[in-house]
């Protein structure tokens, strides 16, 4: 089973547009959006079955170029 994570993304300024780019080509999330307030991204992602939260986070979002801040949130139920 997958997990539905939210991330918040704060990247270093100037930067935002192409931060969403390296994501859209990872081809690994379900929505992003740009934002406004703390953090200039919300991305939607269902994290593999089998992997930790985290390390994917880490792996695949944190350590693109431009990106100064991650906050994730977990999901439980949809309702």
């Amino acid at each position: 089973m997958t997990t539905c994570v939210f991330v918040q993304i704060r990247c270093k300024p100037g930067t935002t547009y192409k931060v969403a780019d390296a994501i859209v080509l990872r081809e690994i999330h379900s929505e992003l959006f740009s934002t406004s307030g703390e953090y200039d991204l919300l991305l939607k992602l269902y994290v593999p079955a089998g992997e930790d939260v985290g390390v994917y986070i880490n792996d695949n979002i944190a350590m693109i170029e431009g990106v100064e801040r991650t906050l994730t949130t977990l999901t439980f139920n949809a309702f």
